[in-house]
């Protein structure tokens, strides 16, 4: 089933996006929250002409969401973390964590727009988050968990 979804929604795309979900997805969770509508050819028709009036716009959001990219890849990221034996933590470091993090050096980012490998991390060194700052810009951002 192909919708055209309202609004993002985590893990599958972002307002506007043109998406493949199950059936039952779509019929008993999506469009009854209005998250999406099933996407016809009219509906598809309207949707073009939305994107093509928003297309300036869209190019400026690109541009920043560029910028910031750039900003964030050049951060260095340390989380400090407890340390059991051995290399293990404590619980596990998610993408609220992250997210924290970005925040500490003045860059705001929800954290579902955080995807971490394995979705937690579990023990201490270097791992590469990806951040979806647009549906055009993703950026992979390196970070290392210490031990506190």
């Amino acid at each position: 089933m192909e919708l055209i979804l309202r609004e993002d929604v985590q893990n599958l795309g972002f307002k506007d996006d043109i998406v493949k979900v199950k059936n039952g997805y779509g019929r008993n969770f999506l469009i009854p929250n209005g998250k999406a509508v099933i996407a016809t050819s009219s509906a598809r028709k309207v949707l073009a002409e939305n994107l093509k009036q928003r297309a300036f716009k869209e190019q400026k959001l690109v541009d920043d969401s560029n910028k910031l990219a750039k900003k964030l890849q050049a951060l260095e990221i340390k989380i400090k973390s407890k340390v059991g034996s051995g290399d293990k933590l404590f619980g596990s470091i998610g993408s609220q964590d992250l997210s924290t993090a970005f925040e500490q050096n003045g860059h705001e980012i929800e954290k579902k727009f955080i995807t971490l490998p394995g979705k937690t991390i579990k023990r201490l060194g270097a791992y590469e988050a990806t951040i979806r700052l647009h549906r055009a810009v993703v950026v992979q951002v390196a970070f290392e968990i210490i031990a506190e």
